[in-house]
Order: C-alpha cells, then sequence, then structure tokens
C-alpha cells in the first residue's frame, strides 16, 4: 500500500487546513471556536488522518469495543424482535433461540468485519464504500443506508414510547409523549459528537444488564420450554428460516455505520482484535436481548396478563413483565426505555455523516445539522407508524438487510481477490475525495444488482412472496439470503471484474467485454 501522502497535523476533532474542499470554508473559523468552547465535533466526513488518531491502545480501548456494542444492542427493540418467533412465526422455544442465536452470529460477524475498517482507513463507512462500489454507486449504498439508519430509528422511538405509556399511570403519557422524550435526549448525545458518544455508550450497558437479569428473574417462570413450533415439517422450516433470516437483518444492518465508531483508533490497531471483540460484544448483547423476547412471547397463550399486555403493545408486555415487583418493576421498564437511547445514538449520528455524502453541497451543511435533520425524519414517522409497530418489524427489518449482504460480499471480493490478497494491491486511503481517483464502480454495481434480484426471487414478505420462498411451507420462507445474496453477490463481481469491466471506463468496451465473458462462460 502506497504511503499517505498527508503531512502530520495536530491532534483534533474538527476540520483544518489539510481537509478537502467539501467542507465550508466560511463556517470553518466559526465552527472550531465553537468546538473548542464545547467540545463539539465538527468533524463530518473528513478522513482522520493517523496523526489524527486519540485513541491510545490499552486494555481500556479494547474493553470499550465490547461495551460499546453491548451497550447498543441490549436494548428493549431487540427484546420486541424476539417476540415475533412465537407470536408471528409460530415457534417454539428452542426452534426460535437457536434461529435467533445463529441469524445474529453470522449479522454481527459481517458487523465486526466492516469494524475492522475504522482504523485501516480512517475513514467513515460509507467513505470506504466508495472504494468498493465506486463514486457514484456509492452514493445509492448512501441513500439505502440513510432509510436503514432513520427506519430503525423510528423502530426504537416507537417501542420507547410504548413502554413509557404503559408504565405511566393509567396510560396518562401518551406513545407521542414517550416518542418525543427518547428523540430530544438521543439528538443532544449526538450533536457534541464522538466522544460524548463513547462517553454515554461507555456506562448505559450496566443499567441495562442489571434490569435484563431482573426481567428474567421475574418472567423466567412464564416460559414455556416444551411447546412444539406449529406446523408440518415444511412449513416449520420455512418459519424457522424465515426468523432466522430476520434476526440476521437486524444484526447486519449495524455494517453500514460499524467502522464509523472506531476511525479515531490508530491505524495499528490489531483488526483480529477488533473484529473477535466486536463479534463477541455483539453476539452476546443479541443473545441475552432476543432469547428474554422469545421467553416473554412463549408465555402468552398460558398467562391472560401477558395477553392483555400483549394486544395493546410489545411494550406493555415488556411492562407487564415487571409487574410482580411493583413500582420497583415501573422503574425498571423506565430503564429499558431510555435504555434505547444507546440504541438510537448511532444510527442518528451516522445519519448526520452520510447525508453529508449525498453531494458536494451537502457536505457544507455540518455534521449536527444533519443529525438535527435526521431527528425531526425519524421522529415524525415513528409518530405516524406508532399502531404499526410489528408490521414495521416483518415488512421493513428484513428488507433492511438485504443490500447490506450484498454489499458486504462485494467488499469481501475487494479485498481478497482484487486488492490486498491476490492482487497485491493497496487502498490509497489519501484519494478518499479525489473522483477521478476512485473505481467508476460498474462491476460492483453490476454485482449489485443481480444480488438484489436474486433476493427478489427469494424474499418473503406480507406484499410479495418470491417464486422460490414460495416453494417452503404454507406461507414461504425469507430465503433471499444470507446466503443466496452472498453467493450472487460473491460469484457475480468476480465474473464482472475477471472480465475486466473494474479497470475500463467506456460503456462500449464495457458490454463488450461482459459479452465475451458471457460467451466463454457459455462454451466452457
Amino acid at each position: 500500500m502506497a504511503p499517505d501522502t498527508e503531512k502530520a497535523i495536530p491532534l483534533s476533532e474538527h476540520p483544518t487546513a489539510t481537509d478537502p474542499p467539501s467542507s465550508d470554508p466560511s463556517a470553518t473559523s466559526f465552527l472550531g471556536n465553537l468546538a473548542l468552547l464545547t467540545r463539539l465535533e465538527t468533524r463530518g466526513i473528513q478522513r482522520v488522518l493517523p496523526p489524527e488518531s486519540t485513541i491510545t491502545l490499552s486494555w481500556r480501548s479494547y474493553l470499550q469495543v465490547f461495551v460499546l456494542w453491548v451497550s447498543i444492542n441490549l436494548a428493549a427493540v431487540n427484546i420486541t424482535l424476539g417476540m415475533l418467533a412465537p407470536t408471528v412465526f409460530g415457534l417454539g422455544f428452542t426452534d426460535a433461540a437457536w434461529c435467533a442465536v445463529g441469524g445474529s452470529a453470522i449479522g454481527s460477524a459481517a458487523v465486526a468485519y466492516v469494524a475492522t475498517w475504522g482504523p485501516k482507513s480512517g475513514c467513515r463507512t460509507m467513505i470506504f464504500a466508495r472504494y468498493t462500489m465506486g463514486w457514484w454507486p456509492g452514493k445509492l449504498v448512501v441513500l439505502l443506508n440513510l432509510i436503514v439508519l432513520l427506519g430503525y430509528a423510528l423502530i426504537d422511538c416507537v417501542v420507547a414510547g410504548q413502554i413509557l405509556s404503559a408504565v405511566s399511570p393509567d396510560g396518562s403519557m401518551s406513545v407521542i409523549v414517550g416518542i418525543v422524550i427518547v428523540a430530544v435526549i438521543t439528538w443532544m448525545v449526538t450533536t457534541f459528537g464522538i466522544r460524548v458518544f463513547h462517553y454515554y455508550e461507555r456506562y448505559a450497558f450496566l443499567p441495562q444488564l442489571i434490569v435484563i437479569c431482573i426481567l428474567y428473574g421475574t418472567s423466567g417462570k412464564s416460559f414455556d420450554l416444551t411447546t412444539p413450533s406449529v406446523g408440518d415439517p415444511a412449513t416449520v422450516a420455512g418459519n424457522r428460516l424465515s426468523f432466522l433470516s430476520l434476526c440476521l437483518s437486524a444484526a447486519i444492518t449495524y455494517a453500514g455505520v460499524a467502522a464509523d465508531y472506531f476511525v479515531y483508533y490508530p491505524p495499528s490497531t490489531p483488526r483480529f482484535r477488533l473484529f473477535a471483540l466486536s463479534l463477541l460484544g455483539l453476539s452476546t448483547s443479541f443473545t441475552l436481548a432476543l432469547i428474554a423476547g422469545i421467553g416473554l412471547a412463549t408465555g402468552i397463550p398460558s398467562l391472560p396478563a401477558y395477553a392483555t399486555a400483549y394486544s395493546t403493545s410489545q411494550g406493555a408486555l415488556l411492562v407487564a413483565a415487571f409487574d410482580p415487583l411493583g413500582a420497583f418493576g415501573r422503574f425498571c421498564a423506565v430503564v429499558i426505555a431510555l435504555g434505547l437511547i444507546a440504541n438510537l445514538i448511532p444510527p442518528t449520528y451516522s445519519s448526520g455523516v452520510d447525508f453529508q455524502l449525498l453531494a458536494r453541497q451537502a457536505a457544507r451543511v455540518p455534521r449536527w445539522g444533519w443529525n438535527t435533520v435526521g431527528v425531526v425524519i425519524y421522529t415524525v414517522c415513528a409518530l405516524a407508524g406508532r399502531d404499526s409497530l410489528a408490521e414495521i418489524f416483518t415488512n421493513f427489518l428484513a428488507l433492511m438487510g438485504y443490500w447490506v449482504a450484498v454489499w458486504i460480499a462485494i467488499t469481501l471480493e475487494e479485498e481478497v481477490f482484487f486488492r490486498e490478497w491476490w492482487a497485491g494491491r493497496g487502498w490509497e486511503w489519501a484519494d478518499w475525495d479525489r473522483r477521478e481517483k476512485l473505481p467508476v464502480g460498474l462491476a460492483a454495481l453490476t454485482a449489485f444488482l443481480v444480488g438484489w434480484a436474486g433476493a427478489v426471487l427469494c424474499m418473503d414478505q406480507v406484499w410479495y412472496v418470491g417464486p422460490i420462498a414460495r416453494l417452503v411451507g404454507d406461507y414461504g420462507a425469507d430465503a433471499d439470503g444470507q446466503l443466496c445474496r452472498l453467493f450472487v453477490g460473491c460469484g457475480r463481481v468476480s465474473a464482472a471484474k475477471m472480465a475486466g469491466i473494474a479497470e475500463v471506463w467506456e460503456v462500449g468496451i464495457v458490454l463488450e467485454e461482459l459479452d465475451m465473458h458471457r460467451e466463454m462462460n457459455w462454451n466452457a
């Protein structure tokens, strides 16, 4: 890899004179002074150069990696996701637990892999996507990622609003008020940037861990561990696959932002250590939360109080689980609701960066300005969809992971076959904002679209069931998958780039190369 050409500059968290012209020069002085006074992070999409790394490697910095992911995912939104296994997919506890653990672990591995690029490149995740997707196709990925981030934040707000409403005396606090409360607190934290972000997440896991352990203690006796899954073998297999895909999608969506939180770690950070700690933190937190939700939902048929609460909302069922503890139980429910702020902060923070990548003009708006826009968007959407949480989960959350899996496949192919492993080519990180130096992205876009076509054939949604998914059981199976998409994405990007697309700029030559490659495959 060619060495960086930028000169060393003093450590800071705000743009300097070496930042590219995408920042607004007229605002630099004001924002720099504001950052000094308030420790506000004014850096947006600008790459963090090696001399700017503010993290010193130690056991504390490594522990922060693990704690960060635990704080983010040990949240009520994942508990309510687990509830869908018995109530929507008809799965028994054992089947649901295995699918939850397996699906979230696979998705978490993808997230952990992307996280390792933060210290290595100093680039935000979607900046790194420019190297794998190209300049213009990379903007498509950014747009999809924004939809994911704001959609996930919407779900968090609705769950938090439901819990706060259910725990208030006689429901005196509406869901609307609860949504607004968590959105405002999240906006305050993300506005100040990565320092406050990491500081908040460093301690947010502790109250969450305590109350979830209490939740297991109060509700564990109501878990139905024996009732089997509902349906014939083919239907059960399809439901298992659908729920596994849903859990995988919930985890893998973090891949679009994972590198954002480690760009201030030095390039010397061991990749395997960062990968392992991220995977451990993600898998542990997802497992604790998902299994709690599965257990609660298995008790609905045998406990009228649970059934009544669930008919109101998923958040109300979570509150009902704490009822045996009286006033202390309501306090625990409030802690769980406010714990969703830790889950809201990452998508809110990263959306501010991603908005800046949509256009040169958008980069002139400060990150915290776009954070504000993002908060307004998902708060309004949460208020509109507050009565349809289960539908949002089943119809939207699975869709979140579709594009991410294809992009992960393309990224793996780029590193393994066309960069470091086989080709011996490095990454020119200094070119992160130079369109003429970055790939055109025709090969990656082709692979991306073909992967999406495979996903459409295999998806199982309320509004559409693909022809392959329809073959499994009575209700189909969401098999777009995670395996299908990875296979299609990997195979197609290999074929496209081996045909020479990665290095060809003229469209006519590209089409000729594709035809030649297709003929070679047919002859073979």
